[in-house]
């Protein structure tokens, strides 16, 4: 049975409400609204017109810079997630409550430095005359171009999420029923049996949430394609802001914007969907 919704609820509830309204749904209808808007002179000019949306959908470029990013955006999700379970198992199952602690917080010191001030120390290591570049010359190998790359911008999304994908992965893999994995073992099952057929079925949900925001922080990042991956190839984000610069298009630019939101809202839905399937009836 459903719980009646109480005045107490509802007044504790209304600040999280007002918020979402004034600096979410106003200025998502204020977007839908200015793509509809057109450019005269460098001047918008409120109105109902869908060639923004036509002129949009119909360029090569916007579904060049849409595939790429979508496919950045993936592989960033499917690599952080695989990079940061070993890190998460190990801190969840292999430390000491105490060391569990230090681990969690040296987890969330990245967030202490601005995440701009990170990626432009990736550019003293990926650069042509960089430490990494240094450190292979001395073994008598490279230089490699490794700056204005497609790794060097995976290696920003890294930056970007891995520290939040772990610690989701910490949470989730924390509260697993440790009975399910005696029993595992009781059944002579191998470890990374258990792994896979135990640990990762129960911790599913938070598995699923983390890649999610992985996906959704990559996907709308800026700062890593540009000043680690020196722009190319374009990412969405990229023509948001040249298409701002040309003849002052803000409405096209809102055009992309809402549909990374939209793609954003059908991933987050279907990774959810996926994340709950069977949890609840």
């Amino acid at each position: 049975m459903r719980r009646p919704i109480s005045l107490y609820g509802l007044t504790f509830s209304l600040p999280l409400l007002i918020w979402q309204v004034l600096f979410f749904v106003f200025p998502l209808l204020f977007l839908v609204a200015l793509s509809f808007w057109t450019v005269k002179n460098f001047a918008l000019r409120p109105g109902f017109d869908t060639v923004n949306w036509t002129t949009i959908y119909g360029r090569a470029v916007f579904w060049q810079a849409y595939g790429t990013t979508l496919a950045l955006a993936a592989a960033a999700s499917v690599l952080t997630t695989v990079l940061a379970f070993p890190a998460a198992y190990a801190i969840a199952f292999k430390l000491s409550d105490t060391a569990r602690r230090w681990a969690v917080f040296l987890m969330v010191i990245p967030f202490f430095t601005s995440y701009l001030v990170r990626v432009y120390s990736w550019q003293i290591f990926l650069s042509d005359n960089g430490i990494f570049n240094a450190i292979l010359g001395w073994i008598g190998l490279g230089p490699f171009a490794m700056l204005n790359t497609p790794g060097a911008t995976m290696m920003g999304y890294l930056t970007l999420s891995y520290p939040l994908v772990v610690l989701l992965q910490v949470f989730s893999l924390t509260f697993i029923d440790r009975t399910l994995i005696e029993a595992a073992h009781n059944l002579r099952c191998g470890r990374l049996r258990t792994v896979f057929e135990v640990i990762i079925p129960s911790a599913r949900t938070g598995l699923v949430i983390a890649a999610l925001f992985c996906f959704i922080l990559s996907f709308g990042d800026f700062v890593s394609p540009v000043y680690l991956g020196g722009g190319k190839p374009t990412t969405l984000s990229i023509l948001i802001t040249d298409t701002t610069k040309s003849g002052q298009q803000w409405p096209r630019a809102a055009v992309i914007a809402l549909s990374m939101i939209g793609t954003l809202m059908i991933v987050a839905f279907t990774a959810v969907t996926f994340a709950y399937r069977g949890k609840t009836k």
